[in-house]
């Protein structure tokens, strides 16, 4: 199969030419330990949250999306300023998180010094509302000529499927490294770009091109591949940068990035990464799902419990086909291997990994959302149709679910009597 696919795309797609004389490239990025994404002598970094008045409280502009230039902005930045100070930190960066009711203080600390004495004094100061470590993350890693080798294309029937949704009017935030909005995919797919990278301009990159195909790639347009969403609209938001096959973000891009979605939108938040468990990443969660957003997170096959976002409850944890289920855990799957899909410079490639099998589900999600906005989560989750075992590697009976939610029946319905309803335990 991945030598049909390399064979389609040299010759339909440009993805590489018969002089590369290698095979096309597969992203499948890894967790990597904190010490790997910066070396030892590195000056740790924090971040401190210092808690704000209820915006109802103000006469000024706090309860605005961006309240960086409100009237209390320099009294703000005098005590985090006073707080560094008294603990030898540096003060970086700050950014609004209205969302939260917080504004958050990058701040480093000296070299060689270690962070938990400075973390167990801060959390004792009155001043302050929690202070944490900034931590790493990693992406887990038709009519168009490589519609038919997407390995969702026959499965979830998406020629059917899109009698009923296409995705329209549905805003998709990706959380990733930059995406490429000029790709012939791509193009027009893209509402908004922000980067939230420290010190670097919007690039497009591997994993977060790759990601957005997959979500919503232009259909009908006689190049590529089609996304499961084709009328979704993105917002590409770098919060993740590539480093060398890796692709790497951390608490604060990440934040910057979370906040940025809730205040402008978005109604799915594709999250194709993994790592630690995160205090102030968690409330971001946690503030989209109190608000509907449905937030999708891919599993991490190295960690126990699925790694963070994917073990939040709630969050829409999804798996490429073929990993086990966790206990604990309710995993969607989804395909994962030998994925055609965009690639910067307007190539195509071959991806694998749980991160793609988050985006077909994030995807899935705005054709859900098209047909029933602000469905209560439980309810859709609770009707979301699992795959018969003559389609493991698909997982969802995309059909079925969309019966079940809206009523209309464009696929071969109604689904077999082996498919089973998927609950949460």
């Amino acid at each position: 199969m991945k030598r049909m696919l390399a064979l389609a795309l040299m010759l339909c797609c440009g993805a590489a030419s018969a002089q590369d004389g290698q095979d096309l490239p597969q992203i499948v990025p890894r967790v990597a330990p904190a010490a790997e994404a910066a070396p030892v002598s590195a000056p740790a970094e924090i971040l401190v949250m210092f808690n704000l008045p209820a915006p109802h409280y103000r006469a000024d502009n706090y309860g605005s999306v961006d309240y960086r230039e409100d009237a209390g902005q320099s009294a703000r930045r005098r005590i985090a300023a006073s707080v560094a100070a008294d603990y030898r930190l540096q003060l970086v960066e700050d950014w609004p998180m209205p969302v939260l009711n917080i504004d958050c203080y990058r701040m480093r600390l000296p070299a060689g010094q270690s962070a938990a004495p400075v973390l167990a004094a801060l959390a004792r100061d009155r001043r302050i509302e929690w202070a944490q470590l900034i931590q790493d993350f990693a992406g887990q890693a038709g009519s168009d000529p490589l519609y038919r080798m997407q390995p969702a294309a026959g499965p979830w029937q998406l020629d059917e499927v899109r009698k009923a949704a296409t995705g329209r009017k549905v805003t998709v935030a990706v959380v990733d490294s930059g995406i490429e909005s000029s790709h012939p995919d791509l193009a027009g797919q893209v509402a908004v770009e922000e980067n939230f990278v420290d010190g670097q301009k919007y690039v497009a990159e591997l994993h977060g091109t790759a990601v957005a195909g997959v979500i919503a790639a232009r259909a009908g347009n006689g190049v590529g591949i089609e996304g499961v969403a084709p009328d979704a609209r993105l917002l590409a938001l770098r919060a993740c940068w590539q480093s060398g096959s890796a692709t790497r973000c951390n608490s604060f891009t990440l934040a910057k990035a979370m906040n940025f979605a809730l205040s402008n939108g978005a109604q799915v938040i594709n999250l194709s990464l993994s790592g630690p468990q995160d205090r102030l990443l968690q409330q971001l969660v946690e503030a989209a799902q109190v608000r509907g957003i449905r937030v999708v997170g891919a599993v991490d096959p190295a960690r126990a419990d699925g790694g963070f976002p994917a073990n939040v409850p709630g969050v829409f944890a999804v798996a490429s086909d073929g990993l086990p289920q966790r206990a604990g855990m309710h995993v969607l799957l989804a395909p994962g291997r030998d994925i055609p899909t965009t690639m910067p410079g307007g190539r195509w490639g071959v991806v694998a990994g749980s991160s793609y099998a988050a985006a077909h589900v994030s995807g899935m999600l705005a054709l859900l959302e098209e047909l029933k906005p602000q469905l209560p989560a439980a309810r859709l989750r609770d009707s979301i149709v699992s795959s018969d075992s003559s389609a493991p590697l698909t997982g969802i009976d995309l059909c079925a679910t969309i019966l079940r939610i809206s009523g209309k029946c464009t696929c071969a319905c109604p689904p077999s009597s082996s498919s089973r309803f998927a609950r949460s335990p």
